[in-house]
């Protein structure tokens, strides 16, 4: 599934896909474009593990802010990743359109979490409690979840 996102989506920034600033894209609309920046990508791939019955508690979008250029570099810029946890108190490995591979988060240095989220909360790093409602604080978590379900994608709880 990483793969298949990552071979058939270019990554382009939602100025050229969307004409606009920051749009999450549902997993339809990044395939129908066949483009997409990285919350584009990490969306599709929870949606996708979520309709092929993977548990939301195991899944998380996360953001970060990945370091460019190599392990020296001061360059870093805000990035999305989607983290499987194969249990609960496990390190997630991070499914990522920067590489190909699956990885621990700790083979991961250039990410640093800000924080991450799924269906059922949001946590600031390293927290072990969601801290709110990410429908209620992630407008546009609460918009491309909507417009999914429009197009036939349901998640359940």
């Amino acid at each position: 599934m990483n793969a298949f996102f990552n071979a058939r989506v270019s990554f382009d920034d939602d100025l050229l896909v969307w004409r606009t600033a920051d749009y999450w894209a549902t997993p339809l609309e990044t395939l129908a474009r066949s483009a997409g920046d990285c919350e584009d990508f990490a969306i599709a791939k929870y949606m996708t593990l979520r309709l092929l019955g993977i548990a939301d508690e195991r899944l998380r979008l996360i953001y970060v802010r990945a370091r460019i250029g190599g392990a020296n570099s001061s360059v870093s810029q805000a990035h999305m990743v989607l983290g499987y946890f194969p249990s609960p108190a496990d390190e997630p490995l991070i499914l990522d359109n920067l590489i190909r591979d699956i990885r621990p988060a700790a083979r991961r240095p250039d990410l640093f979490p800000v924080f991450s989220f799924n269906g059922d909360g949001l946590w600031v790093a390293g927290a072990q409690q969601s801290s709110a409602d990410p429908t209620a604080r992630l407008s546009r978590w609460r918009d491309v979840l909507e417009r999914a379900r429009q197009e036939g994608l349901a998640i359940q709880p």
